[in-house]
């Protein structure tokens, strides 16, 4: 297997070309084995031949020169190269190959930084719709209220449909301090709503490690909120922290955590699972498997991992590989990408991402499109998914619609009971805004105007980041303390 030389970016994370970040991509990996770059697509193609593999680009060059020499509409040279190229790459109907020009290619990598600018969002095209997989801990788009599975249909008013991913995401970033509106449909809305999201530089921090207590034992918590470069040494940091305080076991917590490098997720693994386990099993086209084992001898706690739609790639890599070796998993399905990109950089500085290889988790399974089942299901409070409510809109009696609807989930969720949550602004919804009015020293209106909503989306804010309403923790906790016993 030490001949498979092959840098994949993004081997295990949806930071892939089907997975971008909308603040720039910023996953490497490296998977032992092949090497592919223009080098290797000369070899394959030669030169100077008019037979076998360059006869069957001949139809493409003659195709580029009727056009260039006969289409009333005259289109740039690096143009037409780009289309055809892109064109190739759509015909592996592969959301996680494409092909980024030289500018797209420039972005990318001067966005593999410590710190890059933008909303701070991971993105897909799922089902042919520009999806968001996970926002960043603390990022614009968290603190905005954009959630896992929000299609993103609109970006400040120009529609999203026909574009690739790249193209929606080169219309989403911007400099720090710039707003855009997103038009997002979620699920249980029956129109698109509108969220404004100011862009900021978003730092990478990965790793956030706490302790809770169960029946007078003391637990470690680690929160991966991505797979990035210094994350796993954050990781043995935080763990020995942990570790020093006697722990009697750890909660990994990889809830929407987009995913990451292979080196970060292969290493953390080699601190949980036990017994030289199998971390994770990659697969090539050929057949052949390279197989990565832990080096740890013995478990010295139990383990349970949160997992939830958000988590994606290297984190369903961590997550298989310890529900295989025998440890619990609480939450919700996983966001399911099992396979592998590579990047191959192109002469002229532009380049292709294709996949590869899939990955498996130490019993084999490829959790591709399906994601893993977690062992005890549990799903959040509704008002976890509240959305925003509108910016600039108020809301009073008689109304009707999705912003009603979203209203009523949140007072519900801070114990005011509006009655009904149909999306109608009745009395028994108006007589919930005044009492929350009250009680937070607003004029009492029952309308929800721009003081309101802010002081809303703060209270619910706080209910939610609060771990006594997060009922998946609060399961975790139950478990480990089982299996503490």
């Amino acid at each position: 297997m030490k001949r498979r030389t092959l840098f994949l970016i993004i081997l295990v994370t949806v930071l892939s070309t089907g997975i971008l970040t909308l603040a720039g991509v910023k996953i490497y990996g490296q998977v032992s084995g092949r090497q592919v770059d223009s080098q290797t697509a000369k070899a394959v193609l030669g030169t100077g031949d008019s037979t076998g593999k360059n006869a069957d680009l001949k139809k493409v060059m003659e195709a580029y020169l009727m056009i260039q020499s006969t289409a009333l509409e005259k289109v740039d040279k690096k143009k037409l190269i780009d289309g055809a190229v892109e064109g190739m790459v759509s015909k592996l109907n592969d959301p996680f190959s494409n092909y980024m020009n030289q500018q797209q290619t420039s972005e990318f990598n001067s966005s593999i930084q410590s710190t890059f600018q933008g909303i701070g969002a991971e993105v897909t095209l799922k089902n042919g719709k520009v999806t968001i997989v996970s926002p960043f801990k603390g990022s614009p788009a968290e603190k905005a209220g954009l959630k896992p599975d929000d299609q993103i249909v609109k970006v400040n008013g120009s529609s999203t449909e026909g574009l690739n991913l790249n193209e929606t995401v080169t219309k989403i970033r911007g400099p720090k301090g710039t707003k855009v509106v997103l038009q997002i449909m979620r699920t249980g809305l029956s129109s698109p709503m509108s969220v404004s999201v100011t862009r900021d530089d978003i730092p990478i921090e990965t790793v956030y490690a706490d302790t809770v207590t169960k029946d007078g034992k003391t637990f470690g918590k680690i929160e991966i909120t991505q797979f990035s470069e210094n994350t796993a040494k954050h990781f043995h940091t935080e763990l020995q922290k942990l570790e020093s305080k006697h722990i009697a076991g750890l909660i990994v917590d990889v809830r929407d955590d987009p995913g990451g490098l292979l080196n970060a997720v292969s290493a953390i693994g080699n601190e949980l699972i036990p017994n030289k386990g199998i971390i994770l099993q990659v697969q090539y086209g050929d057949g052949q498997k390279q197989i990565f084992h832990s080096q740890l001898q013995k478990a010295p706690f139990p383990v349970v991992a949160l997992i939830n739609k958000g988590s994606a790639s290297a984190s369903e890599i961590l997550g298989g590989a310890l529900q295989d070796n025998g440890y619990k998993l609480v939450g919700t399905q996983s966001f399911g990408k099992g396979t592998v990109q590579s990047t191959i950089p192109l002469q002229d500085d532009s380049q292709l991402k294709l996949t590869v290889a899939k990955w498996l988790t130490p019993k084999g399974r490829w959790i591709h499109k399906k994601g893993l089942t977690p062992d005890v299901k549990v799903d959040q409070p509704e008002y976890f998914s509240a959305a925003p409510l509108p910016a600039g809109k108020e809301l009073k009696l008689d109304m009707n619609g999705a912003d009603v609807r979203n209203l009523q989930v949140i007072l519900k969720g801070l114990d005011l009971a509006p009655g009904r949550s149909d999306g109608y602004f009745d009395n028994g919804t108006m007589q919930a805004v005044k009492t929350f009015q009250n009680q937070h020293s607003l004029p009492g209106t029952g309308v929800v105007d721009a003081k309101t909503a802010q002081s809303l989306q703060a209270e619910i804010v706080k209910r939610i980041k609060d771990p006594k309403n997060d009922l998946q923790l609060q399961a975790a906790i139950d478990v480990l303390a089982q299996s503490a016993k």
